[in-house]
């Protein structure tokens, strides 16, 4: 595992202070889907996992709601929540860094925008994570980037398979070079559970994957998977377009551009991820020990 000692971001935080519950107005249950253009209920939607019913557009999810839509009830453990960001580099560019980090500690309820854990899918003992992208866009810094490490450690070290879902606009320009070098030393953690515990790592894109994540660790998974037309890349499409002067193809650095370019392997709606995630596993050699355990009786 990593040298843990004296690490700015391994202080102990100060406790988060949530915002007192407003009430909700007639008009916050409702919400209109940008696909379809229909009228969704709310409530009716997050019992569908954020999916509209009409065109099957896929909503965000907030880190929580993924996790909770994966794992078996009851398996899930968590890890590393105790590792909050700092300012080294005492930023400030319309605003401090740490008013930000305030800002959407106090909106998501977390110290940063990963959150990852030991659990079982269908019997099937995994590392798990999920990136916020409430959380200032996903945006990978120096935490996050021990988030995931740890992830791809702890993973190597019980010889469990890895799944990370991103949705990130990438690295943390806040913290300038500590985020950059995330990148090489996630890549270097999935490198060892590959080399030295022969485990599969499983990546699912979902909108949007751009940026430092995607030129990192969300691009080299042995299995990649993505939600329906998320957009998925290192730089957006309009940056593109301005640096080369041409107008790009239709649907370019969606999912499905992704698919048919072969740069992705499967794209999954949400209903269907937990079911395929398990034959894969499977596929790849992961044992189901709550259905051994069973058979053994």
């Amino acid at each position: 595992m990593s040298d843990t000692g004296n690490r700015w971001f391994e202080q102990p935080p100060k406790p988060l202070r949530n915002r007192a519950p407003s009430r909700v107005a007639d008009k916050d249950l409702w919400t209109r889907c940008p696909s379809c253009s229909e009228i969704l209920y709310r409530p009716v939607l997050a019992d569908r996992h954020q999916v509209c019913m009409h065109c099957a557009h896929h909503f965000k999810l907030g880190a929580r709601e993924r996790v909770l839509l994966l794992i078996d009830e009851g398996s899930w453990r968590r890890h590393d929540a105790h590792l909050a960001p700092g300012d080294p580099l005492g930023f400030v560019d319309s605003k401090p860094y740490t008013q930000r980090l305030v800002r959407s500690q106090q909106k998501v309820g977390e110290w940063d925008a990963f959150l990852a854990g030991s659990c079982s899918i269908d019997g099937i003992d995994v590392e798990l994570g999920a990136f916020d992208f409430r959380f200032m866009g996903g945006s990978m810094g120096s935490v996050v980037g021990e988030c995931i490490t740890r992830l791809f450690e702890r993973a190597t070290e019980r010889r469990v398979p890895a799944i990370v879902i991103s949705s990130s606009g990438g690295a943390r320009m806040q913290e300038g070079i500590l985020s950059l070098m995330q990148m090489a030393k996630t890549c270097a953690a999935l490198a060892r559970l590959r080399d030295e515990a022969g485990q599969p790592y499983i990546s699912l894109l979902t909108h949007p994957t751009t940026g430092g994540v995607a030129a990192s660790f969300a691009m080299l998974g042995d299995v990649i998977l993505a939600e329906p037309d998320a957009l998925i890349g290192f730089a957006g499409p309009r940056v593109i377009e301005q640096t080369i002067g041409e107008a790009l193809p239709e649907g370019f650095q969606t999912s499905e551009y992704l698919l048919e370019h072969g740069m992705i392997d499967r794209i999954v709606h949400r209903d269907q991820l937990r079911e395929t995630l398990v034959a894969l596993l499977l596929w790849m050699g992961a044992r189901q020990v709550i259905k051994l355990e069973e058979a053994e009786e």
